[in-house]
């Protein structure tokens, strides 16, 4: 009666067993073992103890009871996944017969009482995941880890992005939205934003830095542009005399530019500056001249080819920083991430926001998609044929389902022992 299935059919037909299968396998067999034993136990016991009377008559009947009980407990046992003794018994070999429907009643059972969405934020908010990551970027080596994890990632993504695809983007989609969206008011008020707030000081430093530099180094450029200016009839003496000492002055004038922050050459470049952040948010004029310029600019043919080599520049260094171990990019990454982490763990209100943001997140998949994300359930099983169906799911319950035999045993035996000696009481 051990329903044990032929072995070269499993082999030759059924699933490729993973180790912890052949573990489940092995504590099946062994339950199965001991329910077959006790139920042969109890018949050696009812053969032993057959037609003698006194105290052996409710042993013999105990031992009756325990082999009806556990007869019929391995029939309802074996009878979930396959025919007993292989016979077409009606209502028997019930998952194999019935694994679909059994598929999406699972998948029913899961969608609606564990994918919801306040058990996922319940689980969410115990789990504290911003905090632990937070935890964990701070300890040593863990934010360069991620790096270096991530990297080859990375750089595999932004060497996969072709020029015809950035070629594409930028003729269907940026360019022609950037044609259409007016550029004068945003460049007005971005403009207006870095003059208040004197973001552009520091470049105006290195333009007047770089450019004094020059003048003072080439004193024969300018001297020479200068005196293309003079008159015919200026002697050449004079000419010399003249272009040094406007060189002298010109070199002079940007010093005092570069060493004074109030300079009124400065002022002036922030009064006209203002001005024209101004003018490209208010003046009609100066709006129409922002937008033909910009139209002239990207109707210009070589924009496209000048972006698209300008990507590949940007593309290459990315690459050979991110592929380099010691490189300042990957050095910088993990800087960043370690001051993110702590920044996490610091911060209640950005952790706070992160918290929400991954619940609202998490909730939206799973209310939206929480009914095809349970589907792989179902998906699986009916890729599945009934008998293979069968053995899985006896690889993971059958073990504990022989305690259902066992039980029937001893419970039947103490129940026959029990209906015998009350009719011997009565």
């Amino acid at each position: 009666m051990n329903s044990t299935p032929d072995r070269s059919t499993a082999a030759s037909s059924g699933p490729i067993l993973s180790a912890g299968d052949e573990e489940r396998r092995a504590g099946l067999r062994r339950m199965r073992a001991v329910a077959l034993g006790l139920l042969v136990l109890a018949a050696i016991v009812f053969v032993l103890t057959h037609g003698r009377g006194g105290a052996w008559g409710y042993v013999n009947a105990a031992s009756e009871a325990a082999m009806v009980g556990a007869v019929a407990d391995w029939f309802a046992v074996t009878a979930l996944f396959r025919h007993p003794l292989r016979l077409p018994i009606p209502h028997t070999a019930i998952i194999p017969k019935r694994k679909d429907q059994i598929a999406h009643s699972l998948e029913d059972f899961v969608t609606d009482n564990f994918l919801t969405e306040d058990n996922v934020n319940t689980r969410l908010a115990s789990a504290q995941i911003p905090l632990r990551l937070g935890h964990w970027l701070q300890e040593p080596g863990n934010a360069g880890r991620v790096v270096t994890e991530a990297a080859p990632a990375l750089s595999k993504a932004v060497t996969s992005i072709k020029d015809d695809e950035v070629r594409h983007l930028l003729d269907r989609i940026l360019l022609p939205r950037l044609g259409r969206e007016p550029v004068g008011p945003l460049t007005g008020h971005l403009l207006q934003g870095v003059v208040e707030d004197g973001s552009h000081h520091g470049l105006v430093d290195i333009g007047i830095r770089e450019l004094h530099n020059w003048a003072e180094h080439n004193e024969a450029t300018i001297t020479e542009i200068l005196g293309q200016r003079a008159p015919w009839w200026s002697p050449k003496w004079l000419d010399d005399t003249v272009t040094a000492r406007v060189h002298l002055e010109i070199v002079k004038w940007l010093a005092d530019v570069r060493d004074d922050p109030n300079h009124s050459a400065r002022q002036a470049l922030d009064n006209l500056l203002a001005t024209l952040a101004d003018d490209l948010q208010n003046d009609e004029d100066t709006i129409a001249k922002a937008e033909a310029i910009k139209e002239r600019f990207l109707e210009h043919p070589s924009v496209g080819n000048s972006l698209v080599s300008l990507w590949g520049s940007v593309r290459r260094a990315v690459v050979e920083a991110l592929g380099d171990p010691d490189g300042e990019l990957r050095a910088r990454l993990a800087v960043a991430l370690h001051d993110l982490g702590a920044r996490v763990v610091r911060d209640d209100e950005l952790r706070a926001s992160l918290d929400r943001r991954l619940a609202e997140t998490v909730g939206y998949v799973v209310r939206t998609y929480g009914r095809e994300l349970s589907t792989v359930i179902s998906q699986t099983i009916d890729k599945w044929d009934g008998n293979e169906a069968a053995e899985r799911i006896e690889l993971h319950v059958g073990r504990d389902l022989q305690f259902i035999r066992i039980n029937g045993t001893i419970v039947g035996g103490l129940v026959g022992l029990l209906i015998h000696t009350l009719s011997q009481l009565l």
